[in-house]
């Protein structure tokens, strides 16, 4: 009876799209100043959105837009066509981030001006090195700059262009520079010193050869004590700079030795942060490696609350050997005030050293322990009480882990963040206890030997999960999958990445779950899940409500169940909402798929075929020139 008069819903969006007239076209609009003054507190997605309701409301987002102080297009790759239409409806922007995967130089040129204030430009492997010098020529006002560079075959030219730069830049407060795909040092430390900016704040280079890094930084110290040394003859006088203020240094090195950190530490006393990864080609020897006297140097940087040393297995699986409990209990004394610890690949240090850093820092907020084949559930007992309140932990690939580890967790109030990635002893029982962390919002249980049962009691636990990974547990199937997200209402309502990828026993029925209930997922992965089929994409591809058309990235990769059915789905109305599509080892290469029809229907959306994961975030570097994105 109640629904005799109830119209049917409409689409005002897709109604536009398809060249007809919005209902509310003719509806009166409120004073446009209110509306003005609302639409500049909303996000760019929501002002988009709104522009499809009618006329009217088209202009005032027009308004709002050439008002917006940022703008942040790193969830899409853009070709330059559809950036040159984009940028002259922002005319006050003052920070700009970009998705470069699809960009050249030239689309650039445009958006560079002394209007910019901040500039992030990510995966730019078509970029030359000469756009360092058209920003150091158009962005006097710079005060922050990230860059995401594929290696250069010509290191001078970059190097040059790197001077030219900074010689433009002379505010700067933070600079970060990551150049991919080399090995090599991509920086000549010991001439750029004399061009940075001494208002520089914060410092991030990737590669850096250790023993440029160390000369790199014992010249920056000279300058502290004698500061005309380091003055750069194009500051202005007006700057009022005698010395360096650099307090946060992040660096991917060759390898990290005590030379290094000695140097680190004697030269910028005021140092923050401190972020160190090395990744080694051979196993180092010493005195070019870290030992506890390495360690123990950094007491002298009183004011430092933020530390990373990892060494990383990328290049050779090496660890550090020469540090023991002795070097971390050492550290733990002298930097009490630390609030963020990440440690990897402490190979000899055992659960006294690691419990010496929970207990020793009294403020300590997020704590990560990776490749520590001696840490076990003992450095976790009875911390809750004894320790600062926890709100991430990672504990990666520590095989002496087991659900006992967790339970001294489970009375937090706090932690937010739980990672037990690689720890393959993490088994049901642990579900237990993380079902009653109220506060946590994203969970990592790959490679855990869980069960459906666990994952039943994960989903009755009522936790306010956004982003779970189950990628490697391969005793869940799909009745796990249904019981996590038909056993409460909570995680199905909030959950919006899921990581599924590697797991045997996840068919079409499991994809079928996902789509029926997990009401706000943004994010699939469901790489290597042989068992899935082109009945699992059509269910994505049928559903048309919300919940779906929310579907922004979708990890395909080593999916051989599939056909090249998916590219008649992506040449209709199916996946709107798709901004990036993994098929890498699938049919669709191996067949060779034309995609020229898809690019040109849906510029938004990035196809990768290299088998990178979600968002190529670490592969980019390597994809074919015009072979990877639509």
């Amino acid at each position: 009876m109640n629904n005799i008069n109830k119209k049917p819903c409409v689409d005002t969006a897709a109604v536009v799209a398809e060249g007809g007239v919005s209902p509310l076209e003719g509806l009166p609009l409120p004073d446009t100043i209110i509306f003005s003054e609302i639409f500049s507190k909303l996000d760019l997605e929501s002002l988009c959105s709104l522009a499809c309701v009618s006329r009217a409301l088209r202009s005032i987002v027009s308004q709002a837009l050439s008002t917006l102080p940022s703008l942040d297009l790193s969830a899409v790759s853009l070709n330059g066509e559809i950036l040159d239409r984009i940028i002259p409806k922002f005319r006050g922007l003052k920070t700009v981030t970009i998705d470069c995967l699809r960009l050249d130089d030239s689309s650039l040129i445009d958006i560079l001006g002394p209007h910019l204030q901040e500039l992030n430009l990510l995966k730019c492997a078509s970029l030359s090195s000469n756009i360092l010098s058209s920003i150091g020529k158009r962005c006097p006002n710079l005060r922050i700059l990230v860059l995401e560079l594929e290696g250069e075959t010509s290191p001078e030219i970059f190097k040059k262009n790197l001077i030219e730069m900074l010689k433009g830049i002379l505010c700067l407060e933070s600079l970060s520079i990551k150049v991919r795909g080399t090995e090599l040092d991509a920086y000549d430390l010991t001439c750029i010193d004399l061009f940075l900016p001494q208002t520089l704040k914060l410092l991030k280079l990737q590669p850096v050869n250790e023993q440029d890094a160390i000369l790199f930084v014992k010249v920056l110290g000279d300058g502290k004590n004698n500061p005309g040394q380091l003055v750069n003859f194009s500051t202005p006088s007006y700057l009022g700079c005698t010395c360096f203020t650099l307090i946060r240094l992040s660096l991917v090195l060759n390898v990290i030795s005590d030379e290094l950190i000695i140097s680190i530490a004697n030269s910028l006393p005021l140092l923050v942060e401190l972020n160190l990864e090395d990744r080694p080609s051979t196993e180092p020897k010493l005195p070019r490696d870290l030992t506890n006297t390495g360690l123990q140097s950094l007491g002298l940087s009183q004011h430092l609350t933020s530390l990373s040393i990892v060494r990383s297995r990328l290049n050779y699986p090496v660890s550090f050997k020469r540090v023991n409990d002795l070097g971390v209990m050492l550290l733990s004394e002298s930097c009490r005030g630390l609030d963020s610890v990440k440690l990897g690949g402490f190979s000899t240090v055992t659960d006294a050293g690691f419990s010496s850093i929970l207990r020793s820092c009294y403020n300590l907020k997020k704590f990560e322990v990776r490749n520590a084949p001696f840490m076990s559930d003992l450095a976790f007992h009875d911390i809750i009480g004894a320790v600062s309140p926890l709100t991430e932990l990672r504990i990666l690939s520590c095989n002496l882990i087991t659900s006992e580890a967790v339970a001294e967790l489970a009375a937090s109030t706090t932690l937010e963040v739980l990672d037990t990635y690689g720890c393959r002893s993490i088994a049901d029982h642990c579900l237990d206890y993380i079902s009653c962390l109220s506060t946590l919002t994203t969970l990592n249980l790959g490679g855990a030997d869980i069960t459906d049962s666990g994952l039943a009691v994960l989903g009755n636990g009522g936790l306010p999960i956004v982003r779970l990974c189950l990628r490697g547990c391969v005793r869940v199937t799909d009745r796990g999958i249904f019981s996590l997200l038909n056993g409460g209402e909570k995680i199905k309502k909030m959950l919006s990445s899921l990581d599924i990828g590697h797991m045997p026993g996840i068919s079409d029925r499991g994809i079928q779950t996902i789509v029926s209930s997990a009401q706000a997922i943004t994010e699939l992965c469901m790489r290597n899940c042989f068992h899935v089929t082109d009945a699992a994409l059509k269910m994505l591809a049928s559903k048309r409500s919300d919940r779906i058309n929310l579907l922004q990235r979708l990890d395909l990769c080593h999916c051989t169940g599939f056909s090249i059915g998916l590219s008649v789905l992506l040449q209709n109305s199916s996946f709107r909402g798709l901004r990036w599509l993994g098929v890498g080892s699938t049919s669709l290469v191996t067949r060779r798929v034309d995609y020229t029809v898809i690019c040109e229907l849906r510029p938004w959306l990035t196809v990768c075929f290299e088998g990178c994961e979600v968002g190529c975030h670490d592969g980019w570097q390597f994809h074919k020139s015009n072979s990877s994105s639509c």
